[in-house]
C-alpha cells in the first residue's frame, strides 16, 4: 500500500470538474484507490464521483491519497501526479 499526503489549493475545492478528472483516472488502473480527510476520517473511493463531492474537500483541506493493488506503483504516481496539479487549478 501506498499513501501521501495532499492539500488542496485551488481556491474551489474538489467541485464537481475535478472530481470527474480523479474519476476519469482512478478508473484505467484495478488497484483500489481512496482519498481520506485528516481531519475526520471521511474517505471516499476515487472511482465514485458521488463519493469525492461528499468529502467536501475546500481549499485547505489535508487528504491523505492511499493507493493498494496489482498495478499500485502506477496508480499511484498518475494519481499523485494528477491531484498535485490539479490542486493549482480552478
Amino acid at each position: 500500500m501506498k499513501r501521501k499526503k495532499i492539500v488542496v489549493e485551488n481556491k474551489y475545492g474538489i467541485h464537481a470538474r475535478v472530481a470527474a478528472a480523479i474519476v476519469k483516472e482512478a478508473s484505467k488502473f484495478s488497484s483500489k484507490i481512496y482519498l481520506e480527510r485528516e481531519d475526520n476520517n471521511l474517505r471516499a473511493n476515487c472511482k465514485s464521483i458521488l463519493g469525492l463531492l461528499a468529502l467536501g474537500a475546500s481549499k485547505g483541506t489535508v487528504l491523505n491519497l492511499e493507493v493498494e493493488g496489482e498495478d499500485e506503483e502506477r496508480a499511484f504516481n498518475a494519481m499523485r501526479e494528477l491531484l498535485e496539479g490539479l490542486s493549482k487549478d480552478a
